[in-house]
């Protein structure tokens, strides 16, 4: 009897191990297809490859079938909107992120099953004295410097209402788990069709046809019966002959129900940020929009390199269900921040203003990247790679979107280092050094992320 039993308990503990086994992520072979996607021997600045011009902007995509981006499993977008610009309605199969570079506007998401809380009356256009009740669901406004969230599959839209173009870089994790297609970017739009001569979305490894929105697809009578409409209104519904891109002109303005501030209000906003009560938020009525440039809420602050501000799902609940978090960094003149890794996500890095030397190293000890980022460049520093960055003559300012939640950085020099963490005798067997010489290693950085210059650095920066 007891043989049995150990004979027993013996199979199930096979029988459990290899089902864990089985479901181990790390066997999947996609996924370790993706890895091997990463064997990058060197990486490059990146520019967009294509453009789109609409009638009222321009959008832009960089290359997704580039090994870098296929390496983070990501895509880059960057829309160009002019004054009184409205960027089509439409949603894509990844989550994305938004980073407003320039200008402002205001944005409306149209998340599944959420009530339609913003009302209005207005006069109808057919007879003057009737009024009709406009519904629809909340809108939010932003800035630059704003970063918003924007959930898989849920649809959204843009308006720049004010005088000069708004810039918005738009990020997207393809190979998030709430992506159930490939790997391919996709986005479907509600309205609009690409110009002619373009093509529609980036998709890697296949030439792409003129599309146009996901309405023209059907059958235009049965579109009727679905909207209870004339077939005459289905037709514009599908408007194939459209070829004002997906930004678009509204002469008069956008006009639509939406709260205003009052100055009091809006300087309140304008020192602190939105407010937040604090208590657990629905896809609803959660938080999309956060000031991630605001001087005031920088995490690491030092008033002679620079400031760093950082995204997560603590102080913005919505990247807990997207699995994304973001950065934003201004380094001063000459200034640097510290050798780091990206302990557990890919980090997107666009330059919004300025240069810095940036410096990407692999795990066998190779420098994959050695140059200049300016403003628009674009460079990926995968996961684990060790990365520095030190500010030019005119000091920089970037944006970074991590494919994590709750992204982590690992510095390598300063206060909170690594190497601050070891024992003096470590640091001078591991490299072969005198005890005094491994101290000034230690301990001669006593700033936490952001060095300020040194006298050799600015040198060396200056002249480079």
């Amino acid at each position: 009897m007891a043989r049995s039993s150990v004979l027993i308990l013996s199979l199930c503990i096979l029988a459990f191990t290899h089902c864990c086994l089985s479901n181990d992520p790390s066997r999947d072979p996609e996924l370790q297809g993706r890895r091997r996607e990463c064997e990058l021997r060197r990486i490059s600045t990146q520019q967009p490859t294509r453009k789109e011009v609409s009638e009222a902007g321009v959008t832009e995509y960089w290359d997704q079938s580039n090994e870098q981006f296929e390496c983070a499993g990501v895509a880059i977008i960057r829309h160009t909107i002019e004054s009184r610009g409205l960027l089509l309605p439409s949603y894509t199969n990844a989550p994305r992120l938004a980073y407003i570079s320039r200008g402002r506007g205001v944005t409306g998401v149209m998340a599944p099953g959420c009530p339609e809380t913003y009302q209005s009356q207005q006069e109808s256009q057919q007879e003057s004295r009737q009024k009709f009740r406009d519904q629809h669901q909340k809108i939010g406004r932003y800035r630059q410097g704003d970063l918003f969230a924007l959930p898989a599959g849920v649809a959204h839209w843009c308006y720049n209402d004010g005088d000069e173009p708004l810039v918005a870089l738009v990020f997207l994790d393809t190979t998030n788990d709430a992506n159930q297609l490939d790997s391919n970017a996709r986005k479907f739009s509600l309205a609009g069709n690409p110009r002619d001569g373009q093509r529609g979305i980036f998709r890697k490894g296949q030439e792409e046809t003129s599309g146009g929105s996901i309405f023209r697809g059907f059958d235009t009578r049965t579109l009727a019966e679905a909207f209870g409409v004339s077939i005459e209104t289905a037709k514009k519904l599908q408007n194939p002959e459209d070829r004002r891109g997906n930004i678009v002109r509204v002469e008069g303005g956008l006009q639509m129900s939406s709260p205003t501030l009052s100055r009091e209000e809006q300087e309140r906003e304008d020192r602190s940020g939105p407010n937040v009560n604090g208590l657990e938020e629905t896809i609803c009525s959660s938080r999309l929009i956060e000031t991630l440039a605001d001087p005031s809420r920088a995490d690491v602050y030092n008033p002679q390199a620079g400031r760093l501000s950082s995204l997560n799902s603590y102080n913005l609940p919505i990247l807990e269900f997207l699995q994304l978090s973001a950065e934003h960094g201004k380094l001063y003149k000459n200034a640097m921040m510290a050798p780091h890794s990206n302990l557990n996500a890919h980090s997107v890095i666009y330059g919004l203003r300025g240069s810095a030397r940036v410096q990407i190293v692999s795990e066998r000890g190779q420098a994959v990247f050695d140059d200049v980022l300016r403003e628009g460049d674009l460079v990926i520093a995968p996961q684990n790679f060790a990365l520095l960055k030190q500010a030019g003559n005119e000091g920089f300012e970037w944006v970074a979107f991590k494919t994590n939640a709750n992204a982590m950085i690992s510095p390598l020099s300063g206060k909170t280092s690594v190497m601050r963490s070891l024992p003096l005798d470590v640091i001078a067997n591991s490299y072969q050094m005198s005890r005094e010489e491994a101290s000034r290693l230690k301990y001669n950085r006593e700033e936490v992320t952001l060095l300020a210059p040194t006298y050799r650095s600015s040198g060396r920066t200056a002249a480079a």
